[in-house]
């Protein structure tokens, strides 16, 4: 597990399974011979693409960034469409931690594709449960609806086992959420209609989560969208926005879905890496 001390902030990578995803796709219309510069293909043109969770450990608050796949959920088909090579050791990292779910108080949910949120539950008996129990869940009240009731097309990816188990835990905002005065979630849409970025600030320093508007590093291009995203507009604008505020206040960059970086910082205009936290174990095929 890879750690990283922002000031009161320690931050703790978990992992949450891993996936394998046609590298088409998650890159949209760039073609290949452009974007597997930035971040290579294998042999079946599938990437890698991590689904780690980020703890953050502050002001006595063990909170959670996302969820992981889970464990034991997805069928053989499943694993094989969404290219699982791994599934979820989330539980078992955090009692190397000392810690257990029980733990975590908090959960901020980016959005809830089920590769980010099929870890918010866990299989009991002949049914699901909430896999953190005690943590308040939240997420933006737009996402939050179309979880519950999404659309032809979304449907593929909200599960009814990966919300209805948690429905007491939810705590839902409009435009932006400040949580421990120091973490503040913003409504961006764009993957999703509900999709949130994450800001951590601390002693005038800022940690950027972007959730799947920028999954990866490569996706620095606000042009470079993914295939998957909902609507890709409003993942243009907003990353396009939130760039001309990031780069020059020389934020950090964090990632859930990136097989390189954990961390980032670029220069003002984005084209030199100046700090970096580099991903320890690096699996390709």
């Amino acid at each position: 597990m890879q750690k990283f001390q922002f000031h009161d902030m320690l931050l703790t990578w978990l992992d949450g399974g891993t996936t394998w995803l046609d590298g088409g796709t998650m890159f949209g219309v760039v073609p290949k011979v452009v974007w597997s510069k930035r971040y290579p293909a294998n042999g079946q043109n599938q990437i890698e693409l991590p689904t780690h969770p980020m703890l953050v450990q502050f002001d006595g608050h063990n909170i959670l960034v996302d969820s992981g796949l889970g464990n034991g959920k997805l069928t053989d088909r499943q694993k094989r469409n969404l290219g699982v090579s791994s599934e979820s050791r989330v539980e078992e990292e955090l009692e190397e931690l000392g810690l257990s779910a029980e733990d975590i108080d908090t959960v901020l949910m980016t959005h809830l594709h089920g590769d980010h949120a099929a870890g918010l539950t866990k299989k009991q008996g002949e049914g699901y449960v909430s896999a953190f129990p005690n943590a308040k869940i939240y997420v933006s009240a737009v996402e939050w609806e179309e979880m519950q009731n999404p659309n032809i097309r979304s449907r593929n990816t909200y599960w009814k086992e990966n919300w209805e188990p948690i429905t007491g835990q939810v705590e839902t905002f409009t435009d932006k959420v400040t949580v421990f005065d120091a973490i503040t979630m913003i409504h961006t849409g764009g993957h999703s209609n509900g999709h949130s970025v994450i800001k951590f600030e601390q002693n005038g320093e800022t940690i950027l989560h972007m959730g799947d508007i920028m999954p990866t590093h490569a996706h620095q291009n606000p042009l470079w969208v993914l295939a998957f995203d909902d609507y890709p507009m409003d993942s243009i604008y907003a990353k396009d926005k939130l760039m001309k505020e990031a780069l020059p206040g020389h934020f950090y960059f964090s990632f859930y879905h990136d097989a390189f970086y954990r961390l980032i910082k670029w220069n003002e205009d984005g084209k030199e890496v100046v700090d970096a936290l580099e991903r320890k174990e690096k699996v390709f095929e």
